[in-house]
């Protein structure tokens, strides 16, 4: 016979507009039972149920991620970590001090350098000269925070074949010295010029990555994550989990559509497994903002003459999103400049013309920056935007100085795309950002950093509210993926995914927010997370 569990709490947060707050929730077989007040869950439970008292938490429906990446996470867990240096040389004693984990075959990895952290290059892209310096025989290979540039030394180069008389591919660029020697650096699609070169990973080492990373958005109250752009060896692995029942966490996957890898993807076509889904498919129209890939109609404020880079000519990718809109799957476009986005939008509109029996919700990954007159155009196509919040606050220092005064207001633009009626998902896009919806929520909120700066918020007309930010974490990553109908609100016969917080997202003053706790992860009913003393657990009276 199965056992019914009731949680109690404080208050929870249904998203159900019929009964936005309760106190406790049933839940039996991995599906919610009933939810409402304390007296009416427990008559519903029955006889001698398992009681978990969260005390003063606040139970929300299980938070998602709409857009991270795995692989990159587990990366990111075990190589050195570049993030926050302050100069090259900071950069350069952590490498010195790298623990082997760093390692692919006989390459140094590492990864999160951001040339705008560093106040004596003044943002200027490094050389490599000083990694030549500190390891000249020794290829190194560095990706930046936001993973469209690397810096690599000439030890990689020369593994790669790469010299001064290599052009620049299509879609991407090897950034040069004025004698036209390589700098090291490498845009976009340059990047797979070197990265192709590295060691594989043994099976051991991916297991690792892959099994550190689940456990790292479980403890962060993840309970389904949109990976956007996976690998095939990676999906394959997630596969054998998920058929032995050992993948924790719910996964809905965008095939890596861009590379070699879409073919086969294409041929395979969707899957649906019990934690696992294939249905969408992730394409590239451009680069990012902070290394000034990202695709503008207009040239850079600060770079003028430089308008970006589109990754796939207009016509390769209308081509692509034909091809795969035709076999049955959800398109998903990063896409961070407006020329971009704009681009983004004709290609799915004219796909979506040819292919009318697709399922839809296709989605812009990031629609970063929009110019006015495309934002109500998201909402008429039914193009889900899924943003990250906690891009805007990374980026703010920096972000109007690429674009100008004018071209801002249209950026991280969540309240006009909300009022425009379109639907809103959000994620972090893990690792750029640390996968803490928290974190993401308290952006949304007040568009502020950890210290409260700039007072007021950065063109605070683009907050947004508590419920609103909570809902883009649930019930519109939900909508994103088709499953707003099993996930996202706390209703009976939905999956029995929740979140237990120290925190209430919507009520509670934003700052708490930075030091809120994720108290448990509950996945179809299993607790995947719980923090130490979390919670009491008992038997009914």
């Amino acid at each position: 016979m199965s056992t019914t569990t009731v949680y109690l709490a404080k208050r929870i947060r249904t998203m159900d507009a019929t009964h936005p707050i309760a106190e406790a929730v049933a839940i039996r077989d991995g599906k919610i039972l009933a939810v409402g007040q304390r007296e009416e869950v427990m008559a519903a439970a029955g006889d001698d149920p398992r009681v978990v008292d969260v005390g003063t938490a606040i139970i929300v429906p299980g938070l998602q991620d709409a857009h991270g990446h795995l692989a990159h996470l587990g990366r990111s867990l075990t190589v050195t970590s570049l993030e926050g240096a302050r100069s090259v040389e900071e950069v350069v004693a952590r490498l010195r001090a790298a623990e082997p984990e760093s390692f692919q075959g006989d390459w140094l990895i590492a990864r999160g350098w951001d040339q705008n952290d560093w106040p004596a290059a003044h943002g200027a892209f490094p050389d490599r000269a000083v990694l030549d310096a500190a390891f000249p025989t020794t290829p190194v290979f560095l990706t930046r925070v936001d993973g469209h540039a690397a810096w690599v030394n000439g030890a990689a180069l020369v593994r790669a074949g790469l010299s001064a008389r290599t052009p620049d591919p299509e879609g991407g660029r090897l950034l040069r010295r004025p004698d036209g020697t390589l700098t090291g650096v490498l845009i976009d699609n340059a990047i797979p010029l070197v990265e192709s070169k590295l060691p594989p990973l043994t099976d051991e080492q991916l297991q690792k990555r892959l099994v550190m990373a689940l456990r790292k958005l479980a403890s962060e109250g993840i309970t389904t994550f949109h990976d956007a752009g996976i690998d095939l060896r990676t999906f394959e692995q997630l596969q054998r989990w998920d058929a032995l029942g050992a993948l924790p966490i719910r996964v809905y996957a965008m095939a890596e559509a861009q590379g070699g890898e879409g073919a086969q993807y294409l041929g395979r076509g969707t899957y649906s497994g019990r934690m696992l889904e294939m249905r969408a498919a992730k394409l590239y129209a451009d680069g990012a903002l902070g290394s000034r890939g990202a695709a503008l109609h207009a040239p850079y404020a600060d770079d003028p003459g430089n308008t970006g880079l589109l990754l796939l000519r207009p016509e390769e990718l209308q081509q692509k999103v034909d091809v795969f809109m035709a076999r049955g799957f959800q398109v998903c476009i990063h896409a961070i400049g407006d020329r971009a986005n704009t681009l983004a939008l004709d290609v799915l509109e004219r796909a979506m013309a040819e292919v009318p029996d697709n399922a839809g919700r296709h989605r812009i990954e990031h629609a970063q920056v929009l110019r006015r007159e495309d934002v109500p155009r998201l909402a008429k196509l039914g193009v889900v935007a899924s943003m990250q919040p906690s891009h805007a606050t990374s980026d703010m220092a920096w972000a109007e100085a690429r674009l100008g005064p004018e071209r801002i207001r249209g950026a991280y633009a969540w309240r006009s795309i909300l009022d425009s009626g379109a639907a809103l998902a959000f994620g972090s896009d893990f690792p750029i950002e640390e996968p803490d919806p928290l974190a993401g929520i308290y952006a949304a909120r007040t568009r502020q950093d950890a210290e409260g700066r700039p007072a007021g918020g950065w063109h605070p007309e683009q907050r947004i509210t508590g419920e609103e930010a909570l809902y883009a974490f649930t019930v519109g990553a939900a909508y994103a993926s088709f499953a707003e109908d099993r996930r996202g609100a706390l209703r009976p016969g939905m999956d029995a995914d929740f979140t237990v917080l120290s925190v209430d997202p919507v009520e509670d003053d934003p700052k708490a927010l930075l030091s809120g706790k994720v108290l448990k992860t509950v996945v179809a009913g299993v607790e995947i997370y719980s923090a130490p003393a979390a919670a009491k657990t008992g038997r009914s009276p």
